[in-house]
């Protein structure tokens, strides 16, 4: 079996499992089961560097409480209710990673609802919506409201499927979360000065991907697929070629890396 650290990106932390006991669960019982989000780095290159959005996480979240995050979160039943169209739908390709490797559960629809979740969080927790403008769109479903009040229709075909990662057991909380990219000046149609009307996310900053790389701030997972994404950018700069993806989780205790 190949080294888990020696096909780690450079600058990453060798072991992203982090060792905040608050994240931990306490007693004996089965491992919960990993459910679906989607997380969006949404990343900006208006000032000479590419800078990544970050946030800072409510102190009393039950999981990763105080660290800087990007904006994400599960994939809500909602979310598979929200009607796109052809032009609007995640490239072949990612599509096709997206469902390889996964149980049958996951199939295109629920790829694309996964897709979807990081677009509302996106605006919940950082107030940027995901999406074209547009002169009327159909009605959205419950959560998705301001989307229609807006006349923004999401739109995937803007996003890049770049990682995966499921949390190791033994956490109080367990995802098996996609992540996506996109780039503000492409893919932002429009933007609340005030940011995310939950306020789950706090001190929002536009970030340089070294700086998020070296922070301490960030949890180990985060800083990987920053890594991730850096070398990506390396080979792939306007992010429009089709790369292998990686696939973070534990098998018996060690931590594996593959890549789809």
């Amino acid at each position: 079996m190949t080294d888990f650290t020696s096909q780690l990106p450079k600058g990453a932390p060798k072991d992203p499992r982090g060792d905040d006991p608050s994240d931990m669960r306490r007693g004996k019982g089965p491992s919960l089961r990993p459910r679906d989000a989607g997380t969006l780095l949404i990343l900006d290159r208006s000032k000479g560097e590419v800078r990544v959005l970050v946030g800072k996480r409510h102190g009393k979240h039950a999981f990763m409480a105080n660290r800087y995050v990007f904006p994400g979160g599960r994939t809500d039943p909602c979310d598979s209710r929200v009607t796109i169209g052809k032009a609007q739908q995640l490239r072949s390709d990612d599509l096709e990673k997206l469902t390889s490797s996964t149980a049958k559960r996951f199939s295109a629809r629920r790829a694309m609802a996964t897709a979807l979740s990081a677009v509302r969080e996106s605006y919940e927790e950082a107030g940027l919506m995901i999406g074209a403008p547009e002169q009327t769109v159909a009605r959205f479903p419950s959560g998705w409201e301001a989307f229609g009040e807006h006349n923004v229709m999401p739109d995937l075909s803007r996003l890049r499927f770049v990682a995966r990662a499921i949390t190791p057991p033994g956490r109080v909380r367990r995802f098996d979360t996609r992540f996506f990219t996109c780039w503000r000046d492409e893919a932002v149609a429009h933007e609340l000065p005030e940011g995310g009307p939950t306020q789950e996310l706090s001190d929002l900053v536009w970030m340089p991907l070294g700086e998020a790389l070296a922070s301490d701030k960030l949890p180990g997972i985060t800083r990987i697929i920053v890594a991730h994404l850096a070398e990506r950018l390396e080979a792939d700069p306007d992010l429009r070629g089709s790369m292998p993806v990686p696939v973070h989780f534990e098998r018996h205790g060690e931590m594996v890396l593959e890549r789809i």
